[in-house]
């Protein structure tokens, strides 16, 4: 019905049970302007590497899928117009279609899954946006962390989201939300959020034997893995707090909704901060890299 590509490295990878990460596509594409794009998933790439482990990209490139890319498919990507933010409801429409597309978190937890990848690193979650009891705007992230078993390693949920009401609803679908190394929950540029984590753990090894008992258990759905961004790149709470503010009213005045929101939020608050958010980004994308290949690696001695 379908095939799967797998890079020359990912299929090595494979061959010879060595870790691996998955590392969604929509950071190229709708995250980050070109060349940062390109370059800092080159640097996320060799981050994992240097860690133990063996990145494994995810997209859909002419209807095909693909668990890791080639470098020069890489490249193309970063340059494409048009591409589309495939998630859940649109990931099997974009390969039928012969479309390309890139995976949010939830369609690159349903390609590392088919792929057998237990970890993947991103930037931080969707989750409940703000006004939601209004609009109903709820990332299929978090449904997907339900049902999918992925451990997901994240700088918290994206800052521009309603985070009290994204942790209510990870608890109700009964997703482990792990603090490591803290007790508070990151908010994904900032490394608290004021809010308690559920759960905390210290290493990485208790993160993966954490995995392998809820498989022992034959529990559904991924760990959601919190990691505060680095201290030297963090943007304080109190600092953005006015800036997300005025990127949503704005967002709002122009009538920005759907999928359209988070790279509108992103973008302007990218230009509120003067590129500072830019290169927070890039800190927390590579310590969640550097994570998660860790925690890759562990999985794969306990196994």
């Amino acid at each position: 019905m379908y095939e799967i590509n797998y890079s020359s490295e990912v299929r090595d990878a494979r061959a010879a049970a060595a870790p691996i990460v998955a590392l969604e596509s929509t950071i190229i594409t709708h995250g980050m302007p070109y060349p940062q794009n390109v370059e800092t998933a080159r640097k996320v790439e060799a981050e994992v590497r240097r860690h133990g482990a063996i990145p494994a990209t995810i997209a859909v490139l002419n209807g095909h899928l693909h668990i890791g890319l080639e470098d020069q498919e890489l490249e193309a990507l970063a340059v494409a117009q048009d591409v589309a933010k495939l998630s859940r409801a649109d990931l099997a429409a974009c390969m039928a279609m012969g479309g390309t597309g890139a995976t949010t978190v939830a369609a690159t937890m349903i390609a590392a899954h088919i792929a057998g990848i237990s970890v993947f690193a991103t930037g931080g979650i969707g989750g409940v946006h703000q006004g939601a009891e209004l609009s109903f705007d709820v990332s299929a992230d978090l449904q997907e962390l339900a049902q999918t078993p992925v451990t997901v390693v994240a700088a918290g949920a994206k800052a521009i989201l309603d985070i009290p009401k994204t942790l209510e609803v990870l608890e109700t679908l009964g997703v482990p939300v792990i603090g490591y190394g803290q007790s508070d929950f990151p908010a994904f540029w900032s490394r608290a959020s004021g809010l308690a984590a559920p759960l905390r753990m210290d290493t990485a090894a208790e993160i993966a034997k954490a995995h392998a008992m809820r498989a022992a258990l034959n529990l559904p759905g991924g760990q959601l893995v919190g990691n505060p961004v680095p201290e030297s790149a963090e943007i304080s709470r109190e600092t953005l707090a006015p800036i997300i503010a005025q990127a949503q009213s704005e967002a709002l005045a122009q009538g920005v909704s759907g999928k359209s929101v988070t790279p509108f939020l992103l973008a302007r608050i990218f230009e509120l901060t003067e590129g500072r958010s830019l290169a927070t980004n890039i800190a927390l994308v590579l310590n969640n890299a550097r994570l998660a290949a860790q925690i890759a690696g562990e999985i794969s001695q306990q196994g």
